[in-house]
């Protein structure tokens, strides 16, 4: 084996006796599930952390495949401000994207790397109470106007009882959890899967949330990789949004992660998972590859 190899190798040590019996909560965006070739390398990458102790629970959503099977099947959209309008043929292609095609094919490619995985939705176990969202007054950033919108059966979590994750959990299987919830009359819900695995993460004390999106970290300035910020911690980030310097979608972002760190998770990381070896990088490497903010 060659040197550098060897050196990353002891590089990783204090990170796998770290977080050795730790929880990291994973969201894996919907498009990243698409390409098999991607999704068999985040799933090697998922499996070798599985293999060195640490505990995993996987969130994923589905956006891009959803709208892709609306298309298909002549079911038109309605998308404002990047929220998805869920009416009862949206609701049944949800359930049918979301609890079938891309968990399965999650659970396929861990089990090809020998991981004990378990797919569930919000609704096994009660793991996600949720509440219909209110009607409500919206600026249309497309159009500049305010408008009133039924979002539908869109839900907003309540609580999230962690019970059955932390058995999974406890007997070594990897829950892979897709985006719906419930109420406690049974009426299912399209959720957020960036929420569902805040609130996760949130309830289950976890060490790290790990946001696998299609960006490679936080830009003071979109685009000019000069501007990426590697490490922030909480008080930076307050600080950033107070003076402005946070712009657009990166403030409701920033946002919700500090909010996060505040109920306990210790750190949370935004990485591209697009990018081979880029969790296992984050995670053991002094470097990283992507946004890491820690309380």
């Amino acid at each position: 084996m060659s040197q550098p190899r060897l050196d990353l190798l002891r590089e990783a040590l204090p990170y796998i006796q770290r977080f050795k019996g730790k929880t990291f909560v994973v969201k894996i965006s919907g498009k990243l599930t698409e390409d098999h070739e991607n999704l068999r390398s985040l799933c090697e990458e998922l499996a070798l952390m599985h293999q060195v102790g640490i505990r995993l629970c996987v969130v994923h959503g589905g956006g891009k495949q959803l709208t892709d099977l609306a298309e298909q099947l002549g079911i038109e959209q309605t998308i404002i401000n990047g929220r998805r309008v869920t009416d009862d043929a949206t609701l049944d292609m949800a359930k049918m994207i979301f609890a079938g095609k891309i968990n399965t094919d999650i659970l396929a490619a861990l089990r090809n790397h020998g991981v004990n995985a378990v797919g569930l939705s919000g609704v096994d176990g009660n793991i996600v109470l949720a509440e219909r969202r209110p009607t409500q007054d919206v600026l249309n950033q497309a159009t500049g106007e305010s408008e009133r919108v039924d979002f539908g059966h869109v839900g907003d979590v309540l609580e999230i009882d962690d019970r059955l994750l932390r058995v999974l959990l406890d007997h070594d299987y990897l829950p892979v959890v897709s985006p719906l919830g419930a109420d406690s009359g049974g009426r299912v819900f399209n959720i957020n899967a960036d929420t569902i695995a805040a609130e996760i993460a949130v309830r289950l004390e976890a060490e790290k949330l790990i946001l696998l999106s299609d960006v490679d970290g936080l830009y003071l300035r979109p685009g000019e990789s000069a501007t990426k910020l590697s490490r922030l911690t909480v008080a930076e980030v307050t600080q950033l949004l107070k003076d402005g310097v946070a712009t657009g979608g990166m403030i409701p972002k920033l946002q919700n992660i500090t909010e996060l760190l505040h109920r306990g998770v210790r750190s949370a990381h935004i990485i591209k998972g697009s990018l081979r070896n880029t969790l296992l990088s984050e995670v053991f490497t002094d470097e990283g590859t992507g946004t890491m903010i820690v309380a």
